[in-house]
């Protein structure tokens, strides 16, 4: 299925005019179809599933910043901290101090983003408040031990719902509370919050990264 050139093209000057990263959220995508988008210039590619972006990883341009977006056991981390540009679903201590151990291991410093519980649904992963506070408070001393890993801020995804006031709250909270971590914390500069449906709004709270897949790519396979 050819991807939607106008439509990426939209975006892609919607979004520069605001410096809000555009991630095209390739999963299930074939290699072809990344390809044509990688073509008219686009670097940064999103995957929610270890084993396929391994695969794709191996068999597209080297310069793509593949960046993680799904739930990511610690298990899987030896297979991807090679080449990762950015893991944006951490939501646990183990799984960064996973990270920091695989990228020492590959010479490498990973960038993360702590993935924050906002929406009402309660299969959706993340920390809450509280869980970040601990994680990121200042006494925390096993954080400033993880070397090979710098937490350049946050990401979360608000409830799938047709209540846009709904998910405006949501974005609106996380943005407050990642304002209030990086006060705190100078290598905060990425609240990743915004998708297909709501992307527009999540700008509009202060979003500075967007992860898109159906208006580019068509819907999933």
């Amino acid at each position: 299925m050819p991807i939607n050139k106008l439509t990426y093209e939209q975006l892609k000057a919607d979004l520069g005019s605001h410096h809000v990263t555009l991630v095209a959220v390739s999963k299930t995508k074939s290699v072809p179809e990344i390809k044509e988008l990688y073509d008219l210039g686009h670097r940064d590619f999103g995957e929610n599933y270890e084993q396929e972006l391994v695969d794709k990883q191996s068999r597209l341009p080297r310069d793509i910043r593949w960046h993680f977006i799904g739930h990511l056991q610690s298990n899987k981390v030896k297979k991807i901290a090679p080449f990762i540009h950015l893991v944006q679903s951490v939501d646990t201590l183990k799984l960064l101090k996973e990270i920091n151990k695989q990228a020492e291991k590959n010479n490498r410093v990973i960038d993360c983003l702590l993935q924050v519980h906002i929406a009402q649904e309660e299969t959706k992963f993340g920390l809450d408040e509280q869980e970040l506070e601990r994680l990121m408070g200042s006494d925390s001393k096993e954080l400033q031990q993880l070397r090979s890993v710098t937490v350049c801020g946050l990401m979360g995804m608000a409830s799938f719902t047709d209540d846009m006031d709904k998910v405006k709250a949501e974005f609106r909270y996380l943005k407050s509370v990642f304002d209030k971590f990086k006060q705190k914390h100078s290598t905060f500069d990425v609240l990743s919050m915004g998708m297909s449906a709501d992307y527009s709004i999540a700008v509009g709270q202060g979003s500075t990264m967007v992860r898109i897949g159906s208006l580019i790519f068509g819907e999933r396979n």
